[in-house]
């Protein structure tokens, strides 16, 4: 290598203050982070502050991410609200992207079973890194409904039945990983912590199912099943306000969704190559 070479990569190496520079994965993290967060109200959209508050970027940063976001179809910006939404081209990607099986659809039937089995609200949350989804609901016919989730709103692991019940599925390490990882995000939600949390996955292994009373809205309790058993994807939860989930209540009802969970993997290995929904 000539000289002139290897000074070239050195000046490429570190920023004037000798500081290495930021890489090409780091952007790509940033702009994942800002679609995450976007995604994280649903259809209720976000404003420009309100990101850069969650995010945690700079506000020029985040800004000048935004603008080029909706320039490229990534993200939508509200004219009159001034709120942002994910936009048309994550749509058009994701019409394009197979995935090995539609969840939501396997499971709409046996969500509604249950939702008229229990007269109450039904989630199903798939698992997304260290996030679990809501991609499908059913409501029941008892007049007062707990509607804690949207279809499309995210939430750490762990808040909520659904995450719960996906973190007392995984191998204890993976759990306590995912714990730690997502333990800056469990401040916003006032009674999580590690180790409320450390002792709900405890409690939810050595009963079966979790279960959540008030936890995240006060008066509302739920409980929760992931499927498959040895690499839980998703769950299932049921919510209804705290009197209707008491104890011989909720053993009833945890017999019924493990049935209907039997039936999801059924379909699930149906329609799966062999040896994934396992």
């Amino acid at each position: 290598m000539s000289k002139k070479s290897e000074n070239k990569d050195k000046a490429a190496a570190t920023t004037p203050q000798g500081r290495a520079p930021r890489s090409g994965t780091q952007s790509i993290e940033r702009v994942i982070d800002v679609l995450r967060v976007i995604a994280s109200r649903g259809r209720r959209g976000m404003r420009a502050g309100e990101v850069v508050a969650t995010s945690g970027l700079a506000e020029a940063t985040c800004f000048r991410m935004l603008h080029r976001l909706e320039r490229e179809g990534m993200v939508d910006r509200d004219a009159h609200t001034k709120k942002y939404f994910l936009g048309p081209l994550l749509h058009e990607f994701g019409l394009l992207a197979r995935p090995r099986y539609r969840l939501a659809e396997l499971c709409d039937a046996p969500l509604h079973r249950l939702a008229d089995f229990t007269q109450d609200t039904v989630y199903l949350s798939e698992r997304s890194g260290l996030e679990a989804v809501c991609a499908n609901r059913a409501l029941g016919d008892f007049p007062i409904k707990s509607l804690s989730l949207d279809i499309g709103i995210r939430r750490p692991l762990g808040v909520g039945s659904g995450g719960l019940a996906i973190l007392c599925s995984l191998p204890p390490a993976e759990a306590r990983a995912i714990v730690e990882a997502n333990a800056h995000r469990y401040e916003k939600f006032a009674t999580f912590t590690a180790d409320f949390l450390y002792g709900a996955i405890a409690e939810g292994r050595a009963r079966g199912y979790c279960f959540l009373d008030s936890a995240v809205t006060p008066g509302t309790a739920s409980m929760g099943v992931a499927f498959p058993p040895h690499n839980p994807v998703a769950a299932i939860s049921i919510a209804a306000i705290s009197g209707r989930l008491q104890p011989e209540r909720r053993e009833v009802i945890a017999q019924q969704m493990h049935r209907e969970v039997r039936k999801i993997v059924a379909a699930m290995e149906a329609v799966a190559p062999s040896g994934e929904a396992s």
